[in-house]
């Protein structure tokens, strides 16, 4: 069965750095629209960054601008979200997804048809 999974989640300090890794067994990620949301506690999931298929189209939400870079390695068959400048209000849980078929990016939660099982970044001094 096809999923995602997440890791590299962590407690940093404020202008501290993560990479966030997506793998995929049983997919070929190459092929995959991959979203970057997150969810902060008692607030809605939002998308933070897209990367579509073979790398054609990225974007970055305002939050992520300027300070996340999303990238893909086909030969480890995983995604990245490198997270710089980190600051207390990127605390969430970040999850991965995609949906199958879909070679477009997207943004809305509603979308994806696999997520992954999240990973917990907080960013606290």
């Amino acid at each position: 069965q096809a999923r995602l999974v997440e890791s590299g989640g962590d407690s940093v300090q404020p202008g501290g750095s993560l990479r966030l890794s997506c793998g995929a067994p049983g997919l070929i990620l190459d092929y995959y629209t991959i979203v970057w949301f997150r969810q902060a506690p008692g607030k809605e999931r939002e998308a933070v960054s897209c990367i579509s298929p073979s790398d054609a189209v990225t974007y970055y939400t305002e939050p992520a601008q300027g300070r996340f870079t999303i990238s893909r390695d086909k030969a480890k068959n995983t995604v990245y979200l490198q997270m710089n400048s980190l600051k207390p209000e990127d605390t969430a849980v970040y999850y991965c997804a995609t949906k199958r078929f879909a070679n477009v990016c997207f943004r809305s939660p509603n979308e994806p048809d696999i997520w992954g099982q999240g990973t917990q970044v907080t960013v606290s001094s």
